[in-house]
């Protein structure tokens, strides 16, 4: 198994809170300034700044700031890292079923 264990983990914390998952998904449509994030929350301007902080640590979005204001981006393949772990955690059963499934695709696909 690949050493990125520190990195699942660094991701897996930034997104234990529920703001930041939230914020994750506002992101993954596009990008947002700060202040328009902490409105949709209705938390305090800090506030917001603090869970970016996590978020940015954690590698998963990135800013910049363009006069007063600044933007935020989910990072492209952020999360690629919790796939690939993920894919890592599937039983030898769910392979198998996943390559049966593609098996029986294949034959209903050649039978019509």
């Amino acid at each position: 198994m690949p050493n990125y264990r520190a990195e699942v983990d660094l991701v897996l914390r930034s997104l234990a809170d529920p703001t930041r998952r939230a914020v994750v998904e506002i992101l993954a449509k596009g990008p947002a300034a700060v202040s328009t994030l902490a409105g949709r929350f209705s938390i305090t301007l800090p506030s917001m700044l603090q869970h970016l902080g996590v978020l940015e640590e954690a590698g998963v979005v990135t800013s910049e700031k363009n006069g007063r204001v600044r933007t935020v981006s989910l990072r492209p393949g952020a999360l690629d890292v919790l796939h690939l772990w993920l894919g890592e955690q599937r039983t030898p059963a769910e392979r198998r079923a996943d390559r049966l499934g593609v098996h029986l695709a294949r034959h209903t696909l050649e039978s019509h």
